[in-house]
């Protein structure tokens, strides 16, 4: 089987979030057909190269095999993985099929090589479109100890050098209930609309590089009873993307020290990430002709306590589309450039340890 029909059985093979068990078989499956000796937990599969040292760095790879449903405007089946002109179309391929089977294959590329400065530790987890508990969350304690990794994701094989983070804010407005036709009680909605107007214009003092600034957009609203009673009570919901200028809890005591309304139910486990220019795997991806950006969209990268990078063949402008897909070509290029990547990492390493020696 080939990293192109592997992705095909893959597509096949239904794998919304908390239900990845069969493609996790699949995966594991053609792992073991390569030599690859494997450990599943939960419906996650995971593997250490075959000479792994634990005096040398180890480095992680990792990508998602679970996929959202289906929207209505699909005019093919989803599960059905056709190739039509060099287009492999299906759910997942893009997003992030095509990034699983070029990070499982360079993984079993270098599986058997001795001469590595590194370790290698490929990661094939789930529940990353839900940012579940269960995916990455649950199998990073199992590993061995990770100092950097390559999160698999749509990037045109570019290196997303930073990522925005994502608190999801739900707020409420409290007021005092009276009724409209009398000057009575106190609305609401007006206090409300005065937090709203400052999640629209307030502008934080520091810019990210690569991600500009932090964006805050309100995008529920929910009061009032009838129409006759001023409302003691609105409640919004506030989508706020972080960057590395800021921590998540920096980003969220900068909001509730400048708004009336209480702040409850918030996350900050969805942290910015960064990784300095330096880093030895951020240096071997601008060595060998990646471009950095800083990236809009949400990963595992947010999980993740390490150093890490987004690198991936696909476009993102395709993740969640109707009728999504990826290029053949674009599985190939992607495999021939994380293992450039990795090569190139290698020999910086050897480098630094020989100068540091």
């Amino acid at each position: 089987m080939t990293p192109v029909e592997l992705l095909q059985s893959m597509i096949a093979t239904e794998s919304f979030s908390r239900n990845e068990g069969a493609v996790a078989e699949i995966v594991q499956q053609y792992l073991e057909s390569n030599g690859v000796e494997c450990n599943r937990l939960l419906y996650n599969v995971w593997c250490v190269n075959k000479y792994y040292d634990s005096s040398k760095p180890t480095l992680l790879l990792n990508s998602h095999i679970d996929t959202v449903k289906p929207n209505n405007d699909w005019t093919r089946n989803p599960f059905e993985a056709t190739i039509e002109d060099g287009i492999l179309y299906g759910l997942g391929s893009n997003d992030a099929g095509g990034c699983v089977v070029s990070l499982v294959q360079t993984f079993i590329n270098f599986n058997n090589r001795s001469d590595l400065a590194f370790n290698l530790v490929l990661a094939v987890t789930a529940e990353e479109e839900i940012s579940g508990e269960n995916g990455i969350v649950a199998v990073v304690p199992a590993l061995p100890h990770i100092d950097c990794a390559i999160v698999g994701e749509p990037t045109e094989m570019q290196l997303a050098i930073a990522e925005k983070g994502l608190m999801v804010l739900r707020c409420t407005a409290q007021g005092k209930s009276g009724h409209a036709a009398r000057n009575e009680g106190v609305n609401a909605i007006d206090i409300a609309m005065q937090d709203i107007q400052w999640f629209h214009s307030y502008k934080f003092d520091r810019t990210s590089d690569y991600l500009g600034d932090v964006k805050m957009t309100v995008t529920i609203i929910n009061a009032g009873t009838q129409h006759n009673v001023v409302p003691d009570r609105c409640d919004f919901t506030v989508d706020v993307r972080t960057t590395d200028a800021y921590t998540n809890e920096e980003t969220l005591a900068i909001i509730t020290n400048n708004i009336r309304s209480t702040v409850a139910d918030v996350s900050r486990r969805l942290e910015p990430s960064r990784i300095e220019r330096s880093h030895p795997l951020a240096l071997a991806a601008t060595t060998i002709g990646m471009n950095p950006y800083g990236s809009p969209t949400l990963s595992d990268q947010a999980l993740l306590r390490v150093p890490s990078v987004k690198i991936g063949p696909g476009s993102s402008s395709r993740s969640h589309t109707a009728n999504e897909f990826i290029y053949v070509h674009e599985i190939e290029h992607g495999i021939a450039r994380y293992c450039e990547l990795l090569e190139c990492f290698n020999t910086i390493l050897k480098e630094k340890n020989e100068t540091l020696g």
